[in-house]
């Protein structure tokens, strides 16, 4: 098959934990490269946001396409909105130019987020073949996950009407299918359920003292992570209370990350661990490269997830690869990851307290912690990534056929 990935907003050859790359990016990135082990041709297609070439050759079978909407430059997703047309128009544009070479035309268009889906929907609708979308996040859980958020009236619309008219849509997790079905009333069966998914090979249990020194971390206190987009929806506050509840502050809260929000919320969190007297339990440094995540993995005792809502939760599924327990909040996808009591904590409640807590009996037990670092290994050995790209392939193929 020849498969188009489409991606607006970001581009997804963006390293995560820059501006609005995260989760997304590696899903898209990854799910590209099993697919062309399997011998298809894989076009990333997002908008052009840098003086870099129309085609890029990536490796075998894939290739990045850049078409033009709206500034060659990054900008905010709000910002981008307005460009969709035009990016649409030109996504149609180029696939009728690859029709009349001798790349022949698309088999299937894979849409990512809701801005994505509007312009592969057209794509797909042009070229009459089958279109599946995945949202990555919806807006309207994001408005009930969060007071103070404000997803717009007009994506949680938009996302409505690229339900109705996909013909399949996949999510993470069972927890997001129901909330199509709740929300946007999507029938059950256009809906499959296909984890997103984690190298295996990359992600392993590394010696914590031999990371920390790569790191330059302290040696003798036990390490407690936080890592991925800094926004104030991953709830990041939540873990510096916690850290403010725990009355013996012998131990380190790492917090890395960046993203759009970062230069916002960073001087606002650091003025919180101000306030609670942790400068010297709390630390922050900036989004890292891919190759370096796993050390910090490695360096942590524990890996710490009070999101307020997670459509899947790539970091946990990446921390328990790397065989580190996971407290995370019991939200969204995290719930389909995380056995609570086996090989990590699932919180009920988006406050310090309990967070607290479990970081308290994972620090005082190094065998539960070791104990439940061998589960969360073994837990996760599903979501391997070549599993994940069979599926995927399926379910193309499924909707192809017919």
């Amino acid at each position: 098959m020849r498969i188009a990935q489409v991606s607006y907003h970001t581009n997804p050859l963006d390293p995560p934990g820059h501006r609005h790359s995260g989760g997304m990016n590696v899903y898209i990135q990854e799910l590209s490269r099993q697919l062309a082990a399997l011998g298809h041709e894989v076009d990333i297609i997002t908008r052009r946001s840098d003086a870099g070439p129309t085609i890029t050759d990536i490796s075998k079978n894939i290739r990045l396409v850049q078409v033009e909407a709206g500034p060659p430059e990054p900008i905010e997703k709000e910002l981008a909105i307005p460009y969709v047309p035009a990016f649409a128009d030109q996504l149609i544009h180029f696939a009728k130019q690859e029709f009349q070479s001798s790349k022949g035309s698309y088999d299937v268009v894979h849409s990512h987020y809701w801005q994505g889906a509007q312009a592969g929907m057209l794509l797909a609708q042009n070229l009459k073949v089958p279109h599946v979308v995945m949202f990555h996040t919806l807006g309207e859980a994001k408005n009930r996950a969060r007071a103070s958020e404000e997803e717009p009236e007009r994506r949680i619309k938009m996302e409505r009407m690229q339900s109705s008219k996909a013909d399949a849509i996949v999510v993470a997790s069972s927890h997001e299918r129901g909330l199509l079905q709740r929300y946007y009333g999507v029938p059950e069966e256009k809906v499959s359920v296909i984890p997103c998914g984690v190298d295996i090979k990359h992600f392993m249990p590394l010696n914590a003292q031999d990371c920390r020194r790569e790191l330059g971390l302290q040696l003798n206190k036990p390490v407690i992570l936080w890592i991925g987009r800094l926004e104030e929806l991953k709830g990041v506050d939540i873990l510096i209370g916690a850290a403010a509840e725990i009355e013996e502050k012998d131990f380190v809260v790492l917090i890395v990350g960046g993203g759009a929000d970062a230069d916002r919320l960073r001087p606002e969190l650091k003025e919180e661990v101000k306030n609670a007297g942790l400068e010297e339990v709390v630390f922050f440094r900036d989004a890292v490269s891919r190759e370096e995540l796993p050390l910090y993995y490695g360096a942590s005792d524990a890996v710490v997830i009070p999101s307020y809502y997670e459509s899947f939760g790539l970091v946990a599924v990446e921390a328990m690869a790397s065989g580190r327990p996971v407290i995370a909040s019991r939200v969204g996808g995290l719930v389909s990851i995380v056995t609570d009591g086996v090989d990590g904590y699932l919180i009920p409640w988006r406050c310090p307290e309990p967070f607290a807590e479990k970081i308290e009996v994972l620090m005082r037990n190094s065998e539960l912690r070791e104990n439940f670092g061998k589960a969360a290994r073994r837990s996760v050995e599903i979501f391997a990534w070549e599993n994940i790209g069979q599926r995927v392939e399926d379910l193309y193929s499924q909707h192809v056929c017919n």
